[in-house]
Formats: C-alpha cells, sequence, structure tokens
C-alpha cells in the first residue's frame, strides 16, 4: 500500500493547538487542511470514513513533529501532501492544491488519487 503523509500548518504542543483554534476563530491562522479533518474540536467522520476507504495509508503529521524526510521533501512548507515513492518522498498536493479542496475529505482523497495516478 502507498504510503501518504499530510502535514498541518500548526504544531502539536498544546499552545500550538490552543494557539492554531484561537488563531482560526479570529481569522489570523489558517490551515486548509486541518479543515479537511478536523471539526471544532474532533476529527471529522467524514474524513475518517474517506481515508479509512482509500487506495492509500494516510498519515498526519503537525509542522513539529512530522518525520526529517518529510520535511526535507516538503521543504519546511504546510500544509502539504507526500508520497513514499521509490523509497523517497515526494510532494503531491501544496498549499493551493489542499486550499483548492475547501474543506472537502472526498475532493482531498480524488486530488491524492490524481497525483498518484491511481
Amino acid at each position: 500500500m502507498i504510503e501518504v503523509v499530510g502535514v498541518y500548518n500548526a504544531d502539536s504542543t498544546f499552545v500550538g493547538e490552543v494557539s492554531y483554534w484561537i488563531g482560526a476563530r479570529l481569522g489570523v491562522a489558517h490551515c486548509s487542511l486541518c479543515d479537511v479533518t478536523h471539526g471544532l474540536f474532533t476529527e471529522r467522520a467524514d474524513w475518517k470514513s474517506c481515508r479509512d476507504q482509500s487506495p492509500f495509508s494516510i498519515s498526519m503529521f503537525h509542522r513539529n513533529d512530522q518525520p526529517d524526510a518529510v520535511r526535507a521533501a516538503a521543504n519546511d512548507v504546510a500544509p502539504v501532501v507526500v508520497a513514499l515513492v521509490n523509497d523517497k518522498y515526494q510532494v503531491l498536493l501544496g498549499p493551493q492544491q489542499i486550499d483548492a479542496c475547501e474543506g472537502s475529505p472526498e475532493r482531498l482523497v480524488d486530488a491524492i488519487t490524481k497525483a498518484l495516478g491511481l
């Protein structure tokens, strides 16, 4: 199974989570990947369903806890979606492509599927 990794434009620390949550409500922080996967407080049910039915495995990380190889492939850009192809991570979707999904889990999975050529 193909390994796909998403990186949120937020940090996983308590301060990072609270800062992002408040910033998002005030319109000063944005992560389009967060919009796809999370509701107000928890992971979205429609995201879980899409993720579980996708033809690839999807792992999510935050800026501060992403694997070094993912960080290097993404060139510290977030949000981003990368995939492990031929033992090397490659960027599939950058911020603009994730924004174009407009918060839709189905559109994100479709965009990843197309980027992988599946």
